[in-house]
């Protein structure tokens, strides 16, 4: 990322519900056919979470594009079976709701590709319901398999940068899905941006900014699992539905890559049988928007057990718990993710500054260097300033802290240090 770039964007300006409308005025989404730089697409759609469409000469080298994929665009089955023939496969049912999802179980890939098979020759119909191949986590399955590469737009990535150093999980999948197949009605784990790439196959997506899911929930608070049903035409159930704006419907074709943007609610259909790569992804323009989840998360949880507060010692405790096994992640690791991000940034910083050639190869990833020193130190600035809403925030401060191999305050003090002294050495300031 350029000088400008950061200095642009070192004060981060949330995106003022006017400019939405404005964007939705238009109904427009920017379609990306030509080079693009990096701090173009980082001040004009990360900064302010607008969506966009790559076209397909963004994935056209991909080998997945050519291997996965007949003559005739269509999946190649064959192909799939000779690689991930008895490999366990997530497949959820679109026919069958479960809470305000669909029911998965595993399944060899073979298994599923014998159901595909059968379901195109019926008529894209099955007893069996219609199946969906989803969060398959091929990546971290078979790392050697190096069949797509991730543009350098999505490429400042904490999410999975955390989950990689821990070699735990991962936020990268693939999906597979008939002609019909679809996901419910949801926004993206943490508030997550992400990016979702064709290879063969179309999607509709149906797409509302921040703060629309609002009209959309029914008298107890619920948002809806088909944002198309019918039912949402009834006020007594969904009192403020005509106030919500129409959604963007956008089409994607074979190849395209959809940049969905932070806190978007979206519905999306298969029109054809389809494969796609989904990665969900966090980084300094979005974290704010992940922490003010995190934040509602814990409310919601501690309004539901209000009633146990005076009674349980550890109620505080039992809140973080809940609210790990609900979303995922509890505050405390939250500052483990913050700790490792800003401790790459600054082991980056520091080797450039130094010049330290066996410092900088053992802690530099190609992702940091790509980017740069700018875009090192933008992401500092942004973990400081959550760290330091952290350390006001009363049900943090609560936490014990004390088995934590390094205290928040102290790594506040690091990063600032490490700012000022990498500053004073023109690495982010040069005129």
């Amino acid at each position: 990322m350029d000088r400008d770039a950061y200095h642009n964007c070192s004060s981060l300006v949330k995106m003022p519900r006017q400019s939405y409308e404005q964007f939705w005025s238009s109904h427009f989404v920017d379609y990306i056919d030509k080079e693009l730089s990096y701090s173009k697409f980082f001040r004009k759609y990360l900064l302010p979470n607008h969506p966009c469409m790559f076209s397909r000469r963004f994935t056209e080298n991909w080998k997945c594009r050519k291997q996965w994929v007949t003559e005739e665009g269509k999946p190649n089955f064959q192909k799939l079976l000779q690689e991930f023939d008895e490999s366990p496969v997530p497949v959820a049912n679109c026919n069958a709701k479960e809470y305000n999802a669909n029911p998965k179980q595993v399944m060899p890939l073979k298994e599923f590709i014998h159901y595909w098979k059968e379901y195109i020759q019926n008529g894209h119909s099955s007893p069996k319901g219609c199946l969906y191949l989803k969060d398959w986590h091929m990546s971290r399955d078979f790392p050697d398999h190096d069949v797509y590469t991730t543009p350098v737009f999505f490429s400042s990535d904490w999410l999975n940068e955390y989950w990689d150093t821990l070699e735990v999980d991962d936020y990268r999948f693939v999906y597979m899905g008939p002609k019909g197949s679809w996901t419910p009605f949801h926004a993206d784990v943490f508030r997550s941006y992400s990016w979702s790439a064709n290879i063969c196959g179309r999607k509709k997506w149906l797409l509302y900014p921040p703060g629309q899911e609002d009209f959309l929930r029914d008298t107890h608070g619920n948002l809806p699992y088909d944002v198309t049903s019918a039912e949402l035409q009834d006020r007594g159930l969904f009192p403020q539905f005509e106030e919500a704006c129409q959604p963007l419907e956008i089409i994607q074709e074979a190849g395209e890559i959809i940049f969905v943007p932070s806190g978007w609610h979206h519905q999306v259909y298969n029109l054809e049988d389809t494969i796609s790569i989904n990665h969900n992804w966090l980084n300094g323009c979005n974290i704010d928007i992940m922490w003010q989840f995190l934040q509602n998360e814990l409310s919601s949880v501690q309004k539901e057990i209000e009633e146990w507060r005076n009674t349980m010692d550890s109620w505080h405790q039992h809140c973080q718990v809940i609210m790990k096994a609900c979303s995922g992640i509890d505050y405390s690791e939250f500052a483990s993710f913050l700790k490792i991000v800003a401790e790459n940034r600054m082991a980056f910083l520091n080797a450039c500054s130094s010049g330290d050639s066996s410092d900088y190869s053992r802690h530099l990833s190609e992702t940091l260097t790509a980017l740069g020193p700018y875009h090192a130190a933008f992401d500092l600035q942004r973990v400081a300033h959550i760290i330091e809403c952290l350390l006001c925030n009363e049900d943090f401060k609560r936490l014990d802290h004390s088995t934590s191999t390094l205290q928040p305050e102290t790594l506040l003090q690091q990063i600032r240090d490490t700012i000022q002294s990498t500053r004073g050495q023109h690495l982010l300031y040069q005129e």
